[in-house]
């Protein structure tokens, strides 16, 4: 009975810590995140107060009034969505059929194939910035959307094909071959079997794809020209020689993160199932 009663208070308070050490660390991440948003409706003279104003402040919105007038902060978003949405599209377009067909091989070299994207990923992004800026720079593309959904497609097919071949190892070859016997080639099986029951390690390649490019700074800062700017370099540009204007910039890094945290939200069932899957799974 004491032992029993002993157990149930050890489990208990081990809950508690736990709980306790989740809240902490939520506490610590949430922090710079409410920094942000805090500075984004401060009054330039708020902004860095000794000792610093944290909950009691003078609220304004007009860091975000002047970005949203500003023409060139609704350049760099809609620059941004242009090169996401067609860096993440050619990825997932790339990615997921070599992620089948890695999967499906017979060949032992195919299989053993899929550690090269792995090592792709392993490479620094830096490494790899000149190379690319000579090439396009050749072909004519540098300052062009193109420049960076293709550097960025790179990094981001990469992870798909090495996601997506682990996910669809999962997917159970008889439900193929099933199609395949009713009369299916098998590029239908692969649509209309495969890639069905793949939704989950799709959306969360895609959450990856979109958030990598969506935040990726060097390779838009070396490949863009003045009108394909995006949103991390908007950010960037809020610094001047002779002033930072922290309360806009603050404001544009708002804008900046929306985005992301809205898809998350929507998508989040969808990314740890994802995750966990093709983390545990070939």
């Amino acid at each position: 009975m004491q032992k029993g009663t002993v157990d149930m208070k050890r489990k208990q308070l081990e809950k508690i810590l736990l709980t306790a050490l989740s809240i902490l660390v939520f506490i610590l991440f949430m922090i710079p995140i409410y920094w942000l948003v805090t500075t984004s409706l401060k009054y330039g003279r708020d902004a860095f107060t000794l000792p610093p104003q944290w909950f009691f402040f003078d609220a304004t919105l007009k860091n975000f009034r002047v970005e949203l007038e500003n023409t060139k902060t609704l350049m760099f978003i809609k620059n941004s969505l242009i090169i996401t949405v067609g860096a993440t599209s050619l990825s997932l377009l790339l990615g997921v059929p070599a992620g089948y067909a890695i999967a499906r091989a017979k060949s032992k070299l195919l299989n053993m194939s899929s550690f090269f994207f792995l090592i792709l990923l392993m490479v620094p992004p830096v490494a790899m910035l000149i190379p690319f800026y000579l090439i396009m720079r050749d072909i004519g593309l540098i300052g062009s959307y193109w420049a960076v959904i293709i550097l960025d497609t790179v990094f981001d097919a990469s992870f798909v094909v090495w996601m997506m071949r682990s996910y669809f190892k999962d997917v159970p070859k008889e439900m193929e071959e099933a199609a395949l016997v009713d009369g299916a080639s098998h590029f239908t099986a692969f649509l209309q079997v495969a890639l069905p029951l793949s939704i989950p390690g799709i959306v969360s390649s895609a959450l990856y794809c979109i958030i990598y490019t969506w935040n990726d700074f060097l390779f838009a800062l070396m490949l863009t020209s003045p009108k394909t700017k995006t949103i991390p370099l908007g950010i960037l540009a809020s610094f001047s020689a002779v002033d930072v204007s922290w309360g806009r910039m603050a404001a544009l890094s708002v804008f900046a993160i929306i985005p992301a945290v809205i898809i998350s939200l929507f998508l989040n069932r969808y990314f740890v199932q994802g995750l966990t899957m093709g983390a545990t799974k070939g």
